[in-house]
């Protein structure tokens, strides 16, 4: 599919906005079968994630008494991804969607039962929770390119960012749920019994892709085995702007402006002395703010750079403001809009992105994209954790609002004055609509 050549059209505009207004019900993608089967047994299988990444640092942390050795888990839990992921991305191109998602989503599970019985049986060490961090991030690196590439076979692009915003809303639910029933898990019986759960909850996937219908799918052409596809892959997004400039947005605001456990720990001991149940609530309001961003993006249907830009202005601005809040409730409630905006930057980003993708490369892209916005905040974080520790938690937040305002601002320049865009002002119901579209192919060609 080719973005250049349908936004170029003059009537292209009016048609997305007829079709979004028609077909961008929230819940939309969920008419279709296969993605409903995905997205049930993605609640069950992201609540069990959420379980196992609570009970995996409380049981380091038990065994070691060490912070840095959580760290160290966390830190083994992506390396994998932050190594091999655009050779994942590789490797996703060549392979069939589905059967690949069930060979990863059952290596997984198979962790999962592991630590499960390792734990309940009493003959658990720390390097056996190494070991199962390192294994599930190796199965990611294959798992998430792969499942950011599928939603566009089960939905097709029109249903595309409304499916993405939907896989976005499920995690952030889960997030709310997971942490809290694993503590019950964990205080009532033990970390063995979560470790169980999220083992047996990746049977509700598995079953969802043994459930689909195959003729349903929109059928993408695999790439054969050939030499430098690696190489052809950082070409194809190199060469194009509209690619390019959102992974290096997403760059920056995952490295400098989303070290919130960084952050958030800071203002509620230091700052507000409050303790963990500040750090806690801060962490749940901002999750609600996640989920709503979600939902607002699947109502909103399309993908526009210019709510992109904006959203991530408005992202970097708003960690500003909390970061001068006078106030524990002040600073507390604008974790909600921040985590809007937030989750809409991401969403927005990984639609953008997909939907400007030949499918035969969606899988080398996507994999870039995870890396850069998985890889980023792990390697943020130590230098905004000096800067935070050097010159206090406020400067520390200041410091992540203002470079990710920046980046958003400086990159919306850039698309508009050499990325082959152009600003659009044109009337529509009786009101100017400004617009950053593809430049028409006359256009480019007079210059």
């Amino acid at each position: 599919m080719s973005t250049g050549s349908g936004a170029a059209s003059a009537p292209a505009p009016t048609a997305t906005t007829t079709t979004v207004s028609h077909k961008s019900s929230m819940f939309s993608s969920l008419r279709i079968r296969n993605y409903r089967l995905f997205f049930a047994g993605q609640v069950v299988s992201n609540t069990g994630t959420w379980m196992q990444r609570i009970a995996q640092d409380w049981l380091v942390l038990s065994l070691t008494g060490s912070s840095a050795a959580v760290g160290i888990t966390t830190a083994l839990q992506f390396l994998p991804m932050l190594l091999f992921g655009l050779y994942g991305g590789v490797l996703v191109d060549r392979l069939r969607k589905r059967p690949a998602l069930l060979v990863t989503q059952t290596s997984m599970a198979v962790t999962g039962l592991v630590l499960a019985a390792l734990t309940l049986t009493g003959h658990v060490h720390v390097w056996h929770v190494y070991v199962a961090a390192f294994a599930v991030g190796l199965a990611t690196v294959v798992d998430n390119p792969a499942r950011q590439s599928f939603v566009s076979e089960m939905v097709g692009p029109e249903q595309l960012q409304n499916a993405v915003s939907l896989n976005s809303a499920n995690f952030q639910s889960a997030r709310l749920i997971g942490p809290a029933v694993a503590g019950v898990l964990i205080t009532g019986v033990g970390t063995g019994w979560a470790f169980l759960f999220n083992g047996l909850s990746f049977v509700a996937p598995i079953a969802g892709l043994l459930l689909m219908r195959a003729r349903e799918l929109h059928v993408v052409e695999r790439t054969p085995r050939g030499k430098g596809q690696l190489r052809e892959g950082l070409r194809y997004v190199a060469g194009r702007p509209e690619l390019i400039w959102p992974i290096v947005l997403v760059g920056f605001i995952g490295t400098f402006g989303f070290n919130f456990p960084v952050w958030l720990s800071a203002y509620a001991d230091d700052v507000f002395h409050a303790g963990a149940g500040a750090y806690s609530l801060f962490n749940t309001l901002m999750a609600v703010g996640s989920v709503a961003g979600a939902l607002l993006a699947a109502r909103r249907g399309t993908a526009r750079l210019r709510v992109l830009i904006a959203a991530a202005v408005a992202f970097g601005t708003l960690e500003i403001v909390a970061a001068l809040a006078p106030s524990y409730w002040l600073f507390a409630l604008l974790m909600v809009p921040i985590g809007v905006f937030g989750l809409t930057v991401n969403v927005t980003a990984n639609t953008s992105v997909q939907m400007a993708t030949d499918p035969a490369m969606r899988g080398r892209v996507m994999a870039l994209f995870m890396m850069v916005f998985m890889g980023g905040t792990p390697l943020g974080a130590p230098l905004v954790g000096w800067v935070t520790d050097a010159y206090g938690p406020r400067v520390g937040f200041v410091l992540g609002g203002i470079v990710s305002a920046a980046a958003a601002a400086v990159i919306g320049v850039v698309l508009v004055r050499i990325g082959g865009l152009r600003l659009s002002v044109r009337w529509y119901h009786g009101h100017p609509q400004v617009q950053v579209v593809p430049r028409e192919p006359e256009l480019a060609t007079a210059a």
